[in-house]
């Protein structure tokens, strides 16, 4: 069966479940600076009139809450700024979409480039890290752009990655502009019933061992690990300070610290932190004290973005924007839009990766985790440097 003209595919791969919105009431788009804040306000209205939403929004969206930064905004890039449809409520896996097709062996992703050979990356870092020495951020979350081919149905397509690395918050959005595939396992942000917000940085990646012994070392080596520890605890305390600004005082806590997540590839380290909502705090309310995480820009997190935006070659687009859906009911959920895929109607693909780049950072290290990253779409096959 024909996918939708337009959909939103969530899947959570560890359970299985899976919710998906089509026939959107309408589309709101934003393509320039100046439609990001009226496209949040209509996108609020229609969640508090009854409907769903759901969709993404580009990294680049959350520069209109930092006069210093609005500026970086490009207008009327191939993927806007803002893309999320109002929707009644979503199917669940009894939607065609929810089940994988076929011909899942009829996609594919070829011909990996990656951005930056080791000497343009070597060259960011020292840059960045002139930066760090100075004091002017401390942490900053560096990436470059991997690019691609892509053939056959984007469906096929994103139920055939689902094998190699399950995660949480897979999606699938296609509601003009590129098709944004999305196999991320990290919580931007969730909202419960109860009006109680979590979010859950991830900052801290290892390679997966090749025996359970191997995995438990490493394991331990991670939470042994003054630079891991380090950086996964400076993004916890900008989170810390990102959230206290929509919720109650008090409330807040961490329940979860140094937690080690683990992929078919990868350890990932993930702390919780979450806290009381205050009331009448909605959406546009919570993207503009939170967005972008903190674990993909840095800290100081406003700092930090800009130094960026003079070291990477251009936008992010959708990647490390955020994915989600919003009940009208209260819950919300969005995911840190890493393992992320543009696909382009000529058949490009393009995403990036990344890391935390620290003081004690090395740019040999760090340029082969980014390598790392990458398998997630790649494979086995080979990124051509």
């Amino acid at each position: 069966m024909a996918a939708p003209a337009r959909y939103a595919l969530f899947r959570d791969d560890r359970s299985g479940e899976s919710m998906v919105f089509d026939n959107p009431r309408d589309i709101i788009l934003a393509r320039t600076a100046e439609e990001i804040l009226p496209a949040l306000k209509k996108l609020e209205a229609a969640r508090q009139a009854g409907f769903w939403l759901a969709g993404y929004l580009s990294y680049e969206a959350g520069h209109i809450f930092e006069p210093k930064l609005r500026p970086l905004i490009e207008d009327n890039r191939e993927t806007p700024l803002i893309a999320m449809g109002i929707f009644d409520a979503p199917a669940g896996n009894d939607h065609s979409l929810a089940t994988p097709p076929a011909y899942t062996d009829r996609a594919s992703l070829s011909d990996f480039h990656v951005g930056w050979d080791f000497e343009t990356y070597r060259s960011r870092f020292e840059r960045l890290h002139h930066h760090i020495r100075r004091g002017d951020c401390y942490q900053a979350n560096l990436t470059m752009p991997i690019t691609a081919r892509w053939q056959g149905d984007e469906n096929a397509l994103f139920w055939s990655l689902i094998e190699r690395q399950p995660v949480r918050y897979g999606a699938l959005i296609d509601l003009g502009g590129p098709t944004i595939l999305s196999r991320s396992p990290e919580l931007f942000f969730s909202v419960d019933t109860g009006r109680m917000i979590e979010t859950h940085p991830m900052k801290g990646t290892a390679a997966r061992g090749k025996s359970e012994a191997e995995d438990r070392a490493i394991i331990a080596a991670m939470l042994a690990d003054e630079k891991t520890l380090a950086e996964n605890r400076m993004i916890v305390d900008l989170l810390r300070n990102d959230i206290s600004a929509i919720t109650e005082v008090g409330t807040l806590s961490v329940p979860k610290l140094f937690e080690i997540e683990t992929y078919p590839t990868v350890h990932q380290m993930v702390s919780h932190i979450s806290a009381q909502l205050l009331p009448e705090t909605g959406l546009p309310e919570i993207l503009a004290a939170l967005f972008p995480c903190g674990s993909i820009t840095g800290a100081p997190k406003m700092w930090a973005m800009r130094i960026l935006s003079d070291l990477e070659d251009g936008p992010r687009d959708a990647y490390c924007g955020a994915i989600g859906w919003c009940d009208p009911a209260g819950p919300m959920r969005f995911s840190v839009a890493i393992r992320t895929i543009s696909l382009f109607r000529d058949g490009n693909a393009v995403f990036n990766v990344g890391g935390g780049i620290v003081f004690d950072s090395t740019a040999e290290a760090e340029y082969e985790e980014c390598l790392l990253k990458a398998r997630f779409a790649a494979g086995s096959q080979p990124i051509c440097r």
